[in-house]
């Protein structure tokens, strides 16, 4: 399946070079259009990563939805957390979640 003509966020991102397009390809056909989301703000995140508060801001999106999105995408292996730590507006410390090398 050839997702790499859907626009973001309905499909993964890439470089418009044959390797990303693959990768993209290749998350597109396993994630769900919400997975995909959660999983590209990660990606754009980059090496800073994200909290999921953080992906729920800047996605628009109920915490509550995308820390489901978080726990999938670790089990599938493409996000990991990153050992990092960052207080929510709560005061509680947060995972910051980074894309996988084999998932980017």
């Amino acid at each position: 399946m050839n997702m790499h003509s859907s626009i973001y966020p309905e499909a993964p991102g890439h470089r418009g070079v044959d390797t990303s397009i693959a990768a993209a390809d290749t998350v597109a056909a396993s994630l769900g259009r919400l997975q995909r989301t959660v999983f590209c703000a990660v990606r754009d995140a980059g090496a800073n990563g994200a909290t999921t508060n953080e992906l729920a801001e800047r996605l628009g999106i109920d915490r509550g939805t995308v820390q489901p999105r978080t726990s999938e995408l670790r089990r599938q292996h493409m996000i990991a957390d990153s050992g990092q730590r960052r207080r929510n507006a709560n005061g509680k410390s947060a995972i910051v979640w980074v894309v996988t090398d084999g998932a980017s």
